[in-house]
């Protein structure tokens, strides 16, 4: 059974910039797409970014221009480097991966992964 495991929240002030990671107990992210989504107090969880695994990547508008999700299947590790924070972005933020393949194709059949999420709170 394949485990995701974020780490890199905290605390951070507004403008600041944090870098979290999700790194996989398994050698999947070289055939997943991996997805970041959030979720604030009080709203539903929404999609952040994703990743395919040839590197693509596509973000919500909100975070266009300050978030930069990468890769790095050697390492299991997907990462989401966060700049110019603001209070609208604190949420727990969870990694996903989906077994999509880099043209787009559910793989039915194969598992899902989701980890446990990290906390970001952005505040003076």
């Amino acid at each position: 059974q394949v485990q995701l495991v974020e780490s890199g929240g905290g605390l951070v002030q507004p403008g600041g910039s944090l870098r979290l990671s999700c790194a996989a107990s398994g050698s999947i992210f070289s055939s997943y797409a991996v997805y970041w989504y959030r979720q604030a107090p009080g709203k539903e969880r929404e999609f952040v970014a994703f990743i395919f695994s040839d590197g693509r990547t596509i973000y919500v508008d909100s975070v266009k221009g300050r978030f930069t999700i990468s890769r790095d299947n050697a390492k299991n590790t997907v990462y989401l480097q966060m700049t110019k924070l603001n209070t609208e972005d604190t949420a727990v933020y969870y990694c996903n991966a989906k077994p999509i393949n880099s043209n787009g194709f559910y793989r039915r059949g194969e598992s899902e992964y989701w980890g446990q999420g990290t906390q970001v709170t952005v505040s003076s």
